[in-house]
């Protein structure tokens, strides 16, 4: 690799406004060269028209790993949906296997995990926000419920891990979420600012741990939740205390750390300023997501090049996605899979179809 010249894109994500590129945004995007993408149902209309969409975005920055983001859970969180791809249980589901049959339930999330990987790889994608590792936490907003795996920490993680492994096994780069913690958000994030009252001993043995445990994992999504006995002043994503004192030394996490997106409600501010306080908090990455031009320009217009110890986090996640085999399942593996993963949910989900 020496006498190679690393590329160092801008420490920014972003989004697309359409199904296709319009002229501005392949002259935008070419200019600012983003560290990624990030597409949304919006963006989406059926197989061939993603992958010339994630293909245009490759050869508009000139970069064949170029992350190419989606928000691909299952159940409320699904980008990719019939008729064109198949229905995806949500994480509950599993969790709901899992008190009956653990080792089934690993089974039923690692081989879902696989499948959805193949359908993201075949439209063009090589990276995926997911799996959750929110705890869920009875009367708190349903922005997490069922996208979560459960209120136990091992269950999470043991079904979590599963996922984490079939995504990449089937080449698809995950992206854990909401650190250090999302489960006790009592109101929705993309319209309020979550305020969590609980103690840091309580954060600590619980909401936090799942991602002490994952922390190796190669790119994470921060949360925006005011923790009030870590930072009584910012949310996660913007505060200090919170990237250096809970994400970075008490969890451990030395991965990617990507802001989740700046233009929820969360946040306040203009989209220029939220980028500048994610940044200088500690976050490597600035995720933007709605393809407002306006918006982007902000954005870009804060957020620097990629140097030192952030291009170095970005640049393993790259390499990771760089080195994922485009190998892809046999129909008949592929079909082995679908009844097995069929056979393994149907004590508690059955899919309306089984999928293209």
């Amino acid at each position: 690799m020496s006498g190679l010249e690393v590329r160092k894109p801008r420490a920014c994500v972003l989004g697309v406004a359409g199904t296709e590129l319009n002229n501005w945004e392949k002259g935008f995007f070419r200019e600012a060269d983003p560290y990624g993408f990030i597409l949304f149902a919006r963006n989406v209309e059926d197989r061939n028209q993603v992958r010339a969409l994630t293909t245009s975005l490759r050869e508009t920055v000139g970069n064949s790993n170029v992350p190419i983001f989606v928000d691909q859970e299952g159940g409320r969180v699904m980008r990719l949906k019939p008729p064109h791809w198949r229905k995806i249980p949500a994480a509950g589901v599993f969790g709901e296997l899992f008190d009956r049959n653990p080792e089934d339930a690993r089974e039923a999330a690692y081989i879902n995990a696989r499948l959805m990987a193949m359908d993201l790889r075949d439209a063009g994608f090589n990276t995926t926000c997911a799996p959750v590792l929110d705890l869920r936490f009875p009367g708190m907003s349903d922005v997490v419920g069922d996208r979560s795996y459960g209120a136990d920490v091992p269950k999470v993680v043991s079904l979590a891990s599963a996922v984490a492994a079939g995504l990449l096994d089937g080449g698809i780069a995950p992206v854990i979420k909401h650190i250090p913690g999302h489960g006790r958000a009592a109101v929705d994030s993309h319209k309020d600012l979550p305020v969590v009252s609980a103690s840091r001993a309580e954060l600590s043995e619980l909401d936090f741990a799942p991602f002490a445990q994952m922390k190796d994992v190669l790119a994470a999504m921060s949360a925006h939740l005011l923790f009030t006995a870590i930072d009584d002043q910012r949310p996660g994503t913007v505060s200090e205390k919170v990237i250096n004192e809970v994400i970075r030394t008490e969890i451990g996490f030395e991965n990617l750390l990507i802001s989740d997106d700046l233009s929820m409600e969360a946040l306040g501010g203009s989209i220029g300023s939220r980028t500048h306080a994610c940044l200088r908090a500690g976050c490597d990455v600035a995720l933007h997501c709605n393809g407002k031009r306006t918006e982007m320009e902000e954005v870009v217009a804060m957020a620097p090049l990629l140097t030192g110890a952030p291009l170095v986090r970005a640049q393993t996640f790259t390499n990771q996605i760089a080195s994922f085999k485009a190998d892809m399942p046999s129909s008949s593996q592929l079909t082995d899979w679908r009844l097995r993963l069929a056979e393994l949910l149907s004590p508690v989900w059955q899919a309306e179809d089984t999928g293209k």
